[in-house]
């Protein structure tokens, strides 16, 4: 979706990764972990990017930063070329864009104090002296509510919603714009994670912010975010703000992910629809829609011909079938969800054609 003033562009972005056999380990194929992303994140907003496990959403987040190296597309933060960046320029820019990782017991060094894991960025990036450091560290930790006695104490002495509390922490304590919140929640017991959540919320208001939310958790992304990217085997198949999504989905993975979310409101309306069959590897996608060989819908032109984007008032899609209906449904895009959810449900109960 094209935003009038993105602090986030990315444009076909593609992430690559070898594979390589024999004695002289010479590349014979390649995982195509992403292949040809595409979106805009506006300046205090969250985008939020769902899809099963493998699909490629961590890869996203982790390419934007360059923690993995893109094969090729740009990436423009704040109008900066990401990929062109190198020594102290991409230094400085690390600290305009900050990741928080998915597991809080893994991310934080268990031989450091947390003053030391605070400190470390602001030591690298040479900001301010020993009192300034502290007050940031403190201001920090403040916002992500923990106490200033954490200073010197080991991430060991905390519990995990507490050490994810810390990891915000430090993503913040470099003041960025724009943060990759990778999974922040997935291994959080339950009750903690609404309260992650909430803060999360809470400091993208109070500091404008600018959030990619990855997860699978749909339910989660439908609070934090206000547009959503649905992706599948390493490319982005539906968006649309967070409210369309819900209320009119087009493709049939969206669908079927939406089918799945504990939510009374939306089984009155949908009946479960099971999948058939698991993810095909992304080092040998299908031909055409890579999502055929388990869409329940799927007819010849789906196996052969690759669909494009097509869009309709700010809603895109990557569907041939999705398009039929909406030309049926003369582009009324709740009635052609209603009617793709109704013959996906029926025809998700027999075998795949």
């Amino acid at each position: 979706m094209i935003s009038p003033d993105p602090l986030v562009r990315v444009t076909d972005l593609t992430t690559h990764f070898p594979i390589r056999r024999g004695l002289l380990r010479r590349t014979v194929g390649a995982v195509r972990a992403v292949d040809g992303v595409s979106f805009d994140i506006a300046r205090g907003r969250t985008l939020g990017l769902v899809g099963e496990s493998g699909c490629g959403k961590t890869t996203v987040g982790r390419s934007i930063l360059r923690l993995v190296e893109p094969t090729g597309g740009s990436v423009q933060i704040g109008g900066s070329q990401i990929r062109s960046l190198r020594g102290d320029a991409l230094r400085r820019m690390r600290q305009r864009m900050q990741i928080v990782f998915q597991d809080p017991y893994g991310s934080l060094n268990p031989r450091m104090t947390i003053r030391q894991i605070l400190e470390e960025g602001l030591v690298i990036h040479r900001l301010g002296d020993a009192a300034a450091r502290r007050e940031r560290m403190l201001s920090a930790l403040d916002r992500t509510g923990m106490p200033s006695v954490a200073l010197d104490r080991y991430p060991h002495e905390f519990s995990g919603g507490q050490r994810q509390r810390i990891a915000i922490a430090r993503a913040l304590v470099l003041e960025p714009e724009f943060l990759v919140l990778d999974e922040p929640i997935s291994a959080l017991d339950v009750s903690i994670q609404a309260q992650v959540i909430n803060l999360l919320v809470e400091l993208r208001e109070q500091l404008g912010l600018t959030y990619l939310f990855v997860s699978h958790d749909l339910g989660a992304v439908e609070y934090i975010a206000d547009t959503v990217a649905v992706m599948y085997l390493g490319r982005i198949v539906e968006q649309a703000e967070a409210v369309e999504l819900r209320r009119a989905a087009l493709h049939p993975y969206t669908l079927a992910l939406f089918s799945a979310v504990p939510s009374v409101e939306l089984h009155r309306r949908r009946r479960r629809i099971v999948l058939p069959g698991d993810v095909p590897s992304p080092a040998n996608p299908p031909p055409g829609c890579r999502f055929h060989p388990r869409c329940p819908l799927a007819e010849a032109v789906c196996r052969s011909v690759d669909p494009s984007a097509t869009s309709h008032g700010g809603h895109t899609v990557s569907c041939h079938i999705a398009t039929r209906f909406m030309a049926e449904s003369e582009n009324d895009v709740q009635a052609a969800s209603a009617r793709l959810s109704s013959s996906l449900a029926v025809a998700a109960a027999e075998p795949v054609r």
